[in-house]
């Protein structure tokens, strides 16, 4: 199809001037017009077998991945371990808009746009593939238009994106469709150009936002690249994209309550959505003692019933539209990105298991060890090395798929934050002092969502040695702006939105107790149940810690009581007050850190005190009198 009759069809898309060159010069290009078309492309046009997408690097063909045709889809592999975790340090801004991320020129001594021209050249010598796809939620999606620019050999990841984010077909492209940005997708600059380093760099142009995505893993080149477009948008049209699922919670009694829980990658997000991992008797592993190997369980017969909404990237209603004390959202993508690392046998989550071993349509699988005209497992994990699994399986599950998804919005009651938490023990005292549920009122809950806590043995990225922050509002590492606009912009959002309750939920462990992330299920249980009921003065004491909130004095789910133990973990044996003082030391140290970089000129001065509040380590009362109380 040639540039001429691409206008044509599609006269009222105006192509910004650098893509109509480079389709004007390529060797070829082609617009696929169904799902089925790219997962073909994919293959390379093979029927079965593996197909290896490598690239010419100084005259040496460079293996990047392999595409295997199993039956219920496509189960793609990367050869360099490196490839397989996105590497929290890839993105760069090459722009001259304010920003407080690394810049090209910062990292790299040759400019900018010598290595958008060689992109631009070297896209030229293509066979290439054009699709088109709108960015995120709410009516105006047709006013957040973008295309994808990439060579042909690369179907899965034109295949990830088209699910990710909703392939526009060419015959059902609107009139007011307007291209706001252009991804360029060029692989083998990770080798030529990067020292073999994952790279993304966003250009925000006046009449477009560029991002030219350098290596093959999706997760930071596409995906998390159209986050950082939604998030820059936002900044100016004062709505924020949440790094959070959110879902509807039915309880038995048929009351609905909808819960957000967001979190840095690794935080329990898409886990909020699935049902309650339950042992062979039926039963739920409240947790297991790192030290003594005890065990206890609950018995809960009546679950809620789950209506998930968002999985990953939640857009908001502008502030301006938060009438009604609630926080109002819609998914911001077509399918999730759903990390399976946790699944490692037959039988751990049925639900998610029966969706991917006989799904409606084929499924892109990614760290997935299968083979030709297998079936592709979500326990079955590649592995970086013998006897160690990938800790970043993934598989690419379309929203239409989902049984009882929600489309359209929903109105946010609940908001939790999630943190990866390591076992606290008198030999090793560690942050790993919160326990099974905190109650936050809202300036510390803000608080948290400044210094987003990456958290312990995080699976999605490349480092996870010791606490790192994810930034503000645990989405700053897609981000292309400044800290303390997302600041304030979070901190506007809360304001508006006065009858929300915050939570603090830890996963992985709860002092010396291992628990996977059976405190967010059981949470989720438990504030359904309660819906907006207020709690009463002895059901919360103010945390030993003050940076974690209000502590459970008691909690009962069905019948059956938490120990105490889990709810206030000064409690346990294995640490008691003294352990878990030096616990709070580390969190304070981190929040101290943390929130400098916040103490910005152009900070809202209710954040500045805020700020202040967490600095002088004050106690609740400060913080409540400040943005309200639970």
């Amino acid at each position: 199809m040639s540039v001429s009759s691409f206008k044509s069809q599609w006269d009222s898309i105006k192509l910004p001037k650098q893509v109509q060159e480079i389709l004007n010069d390529c060797r070829s290009w082609m617009m696929p017009k169904s799902r089925k078309e790219i997962l073909s492309l994919a293959m390379g046009d093979k029927s079965h077998g593996t197909y290896q997408v490598s690239y010419d690097v100084n005259g040496k063909s460079v293996l990047e991945a392999t595409v295997t045709k199993v039956k219920n889809g496509l189960a793609v592999n990367y050869p360099d371990p490196y490839m397989r975790r996105r590497d929290p340090e890839c993105m760069l801004v090459a722009d001259q808009t304010q920003t407080d991320k690394t810049k090209f020129s910062d990292r790299f001594s040759f400019p900018f746009a010598d290595a958008r021209q060689d992109t631009f050249d070297w896209l030229k010598g293509q066979d290439l593939v054009v699709t088109l796809f709108s960015l995120g939620g709410f009516e105006s999606k047709n006013d957040r238009g973008a295309v994808l620019i990439a060579p042909a050999n690369a179907g899965f990841f034109i295949g990830a994106l088209a699910d990710l984010q909703g392939m526009v077909p060419p015959d059902q492209v609107d009139k007011d469709f307007k291209v706001c940005s252009v991804i360029y997708l060029a692989p083998p600059f990770r080798q030529t150009h990067f020292d073999g380093k994952q790279v993304v760099v966003h250009n925000r142009l006046d009449d477009v936002h560029e991002i030219f995505s350098y290596n093959l893993y999706p997760g930071p080149s596409a995906k998390k690249g159209v986050y950082g477009v939604l998030l820059t948008i936002g900044e100016t049209e004062d709505w924020p994209t949440l790094h959070a699922s959110t879902v509807e919670v039915e309880t038995p009694y048929d009351n609905v309550t909808t819960i957000m829980h967001e979190g840095a990658s690794g935080g329990g997000k898409s886990e909020m959505l699935e049902p309650a991992h339950r042992l062979e008797n039926g039963r739920l592993l409240l947790g297991k003692n790192v030290v003594n190997g005890e065990e206890r369980t609950l018995s809960m017969g009546q679950n809620c019933r789950l209506y998930p909404v968002t999985d990953d990237m939640a857009i908001c209603k502008p502030i301006s539209e938060n009438t009604n004390g609630y926080l109002i959202v819609q998914d911001a993508e077509e399918a999730w990105f759903v990390r399976v690392n946790h699944i490692q046998k037959y039988g751990t989550d049925p639900h998610l298991e029966a969706l991917t071993v006989h799904p409606k349509d084929p499924l892109i699988f990614l760290n997935i060890d299968a083979t030709p005209d297998s079936t592709a497992l979500i326990w079955q994990h590649t592995e970086d090395a013998p006897g160690q699994r990938c800790p970043n399986p993934r598989v690419i599950l379309p929203r239409k798929n989902v049984p009882d998804v929600v489309n359209g919005q929903a109105e946010v009651m609940v908001r939790s934050f999630g943190v990866r938490t390591p076992p606290c023990t008198r030999k090793k005292p560690s942050y790993g002092i919160i326990g099974y549920l905190h109650i936050l009122p809202p300036a510390l809950a803000w608080l948290w969502r400044l210094v987003a806590p990456r958290g312990h043995d995080n699976p999605s990225i490349t480092d996870t040695e010791g606490m790192t922050s994810e930034g503000v509002g645990s989405y700053w590492p897609f981000a292309t702006g400044r800290l303390v606009d997302q600041a304030n912009l979070l901190l506007r959002q809360m304001e508006s939105t006065p009858k929300i309750k915050y939570a603090l939920i830890p996963n992985q462990h709860v002092g010396v107790w291992e628990t996977g992330f059976m405190p967010q299920w059981i949470s989720r249980e438990y504030l359904a149940r309660r819906g907006a009921a207020s709690f009463r003065s002895h059901q919360l004491k103010p945390a030993r810690c003050p940076l974690l909130g209000y502590a459970f004095n008691t909690m009962q789910v069905e019948g059956t009581i938490i120990p105490q133990w889990l709810l206030q973990v000064d409690l346990q044996r294995e640490i008691g007050p003294e352990t878990y003082d030096k616990g709070a030391g580390i969190l304070q140290d981190f929040f101290d850190k943390e929130l400098q970089k916040f103490l910005h000129k152009d900070l809202e001065p209710l954040g500045k005190d805020i700020i202040t509040c967490c600095l002088d380590k004050a106690g609740l009362q400060e913080y409540e009198s400040l943005l309200g109380r639970c």
